[in-house]
């Protein structure tokens, strides 16, 4: 590991212990130290009462502004329900190639759906969330593989297909770009 790190940012309430096993993941996964760090903000500029939805494009632009660290990655963890302007919602966001990303977990829990709360499942669709969200800051696009963390995900049931780790061929270009 180099002095490079990647900072997962806690926008809202969540369990230290759950955010510790994110970032050991994230940590086992990118080969760079991954540290917490909380953020309190006021949402309620991103808000879009038509939508009742939380602009993604936004925080995605903003995130930088809600630490004062020095970061090699960055991405914001929130519990609000995320949009973009061309989709009814989304999972998390990154500009490909840059160094910052969102991801949410509203959508990602059972008790949405009329399911069961499921904590573990939960850890495990956010797990591969933040990957994939951060794959992107990497320079990977999405892959056709069923398995591979970088497959893109339309609904929640499509992120359970999927393994928290990259596929060959993203593997060899993550490796590239680092």
């Amino acid at each position: 590991m180099e002095d490079k790190k990647i900072i997962l940012l806690s926008c809202g309430s969540f369990d230290r212990g759950f955010l510790k096993k994110i970032s050991g993941e994230v940590e086992a996964i990118f080969n760079y130290q991954t540290v917490t760090e909380e953020c309190h903000l006021d949402l309620s500029p991103y808000y879009n009462p038509t939508r009742r939805q939380y602009d993604g494009d936004r925080l995605l632009h903003q995130i930088p502004a809600f630490t004062n660290s020095e970061y090699y990655k960055l991405i914001g963890l929130f519990r609000v329900d995320l949009y973009i302007p061309i989709l009814t919602y989304i999972f998390g966001q990154a500009i490909l190639g840059r160094d910052c990303a969102v991801a949410s977990v509203y959508r990602l829990r059972n008790e949405l759906y009329g399911l069961k709360q499921d904590e573990e499942l939960l850890l495990s669709r956010t797990v591969k969330e933040v990957i994939h969200e951060l794959g992107h800051t990497f320079g990977l696009i999405h892959c056709h593989s069923t398995t591979c963390v970088m497959r893109s995900s339309t609904y929640v049931e499509d992120i359970d297909l999927k393994e928290a780790k990259f596929c060959r061929q993203c593997r060899s270009q993550l490796e590239l770009q680092q």
